[in-house]
């Protein structure tokens, strides 16, 4: 008998519901705040389900940060994969990302509240991957560019607080202050950045 079986036929779907009932209950009330049964309330199924799949709630907590691991690092694949210049990168990253923010809003508001947010009590878990990687991918771009002379020779570790940091008061204004969203903002930021930053011949 499969899983799917065992749980009435719609194992699969109950299992999604559970992700998302708890990403969106962790983002709006924190991991501490949030209890089993309302993740099982919101997801319309029973507490055994949710032990079933994961556990306990640390282990769905944990299965929710694997899945946005694993595409938050499809995404910076396909960005470091992509033709074109340093900048030409950076904004497909920041397009990419705000695609993402507008495809999975509470699953973003999670991982910025606990990278930003006080520990609230979360289960061990290295939070701190998703801003490696991501520190990781801005300074592989601008070191290529550096290679290519198109950008200014600067030390990469800054390079990457400036454009992620960019990046982050944007997401902080539209998502959390309540600002009126606008995915070009980002970009535009980038590029008064990038007058000052791009390498000039003569």
């Amino acid at each position: 008998m499969t899983r799917e079986n065992r749980q009435g036929g719609a194992g699969t779907d109950a299992r999604e519901r559970l992700l998302e009932a708890g990403t969106a209950l962790f983002a709006e009330r924190g991991y501490a705040g949030t209890t089993v049964q309302a993740v099982v309330g919101r997801a319309g199924v029973t507490k055994p389900v949710l032990y079933y799949y994961f556990e306990s709630k640390a282990g769905l907590f944990r299965s929710i940060l694997d899945r946005a691991g694993r595409m938050q690092e499809e995404l910076l694949g396909r960005v470091l994969e992509a033709p074109g210049t340093a900048l030409d990168r950076f904004l497909l990253l920041y397009r990419s990302i705000y695609e993402g923010l507008a495809d999975h809003p509470e699953l973003f508001r999670l991982i910025h509240n606990l990278l930003f947010g006080p520990p609230d009590g979360i289960p061990p878990y290295d939070v701190m991957a998703f801003h490696r990687r991501m520190f990781g991918t801005v300074q592989a771009i601008y070191s290529e560019g550096m290679a290519r002379g198109e950008v200014i020779e600067a030390e990469l570790n800054e390079v990457a607080m400036l454009v992620l940091g960019l990046m982050d008061f944007c997401f902080h204004h539209d998502q959390v202050l309540g600002g009126a969203p606008d995915p070009r903002r980002p970009e535009r930021l980038l590029r008064l950045t990038f007058q000052g930053l791009a390498a000039h011949t003569h």
